[in-house]
């Protein structure tokens, strides 16, 4: 589970939008984007090479 001072700080490295936490998934939603971001021990992956698209979520 993220801290919620974290993640009122996370943008979207492609558009600056916000990021949405599902935390059943453990991932950081760009809806603008369509795309996530996968968390790892607790740790956003925000490189834009590493993104999905939402549909793989």
């Amino acid at each position: 589970m993220l801290d919620k001072r974290l993640l009122d700080i996370l943008a979207c490295p492609k558009c600056k939008g916000d990021l949405e936490y599902d935390a059943d998934k453990d991932i950081l939603i760009c809806r603008k984007d369509k795309i996530y971001f996968e968390v790892k021990n607790n740790i956003p992956i925000l490189l834009l090479e590493k993104s999905k698209k939402i549909n793989e979520a």
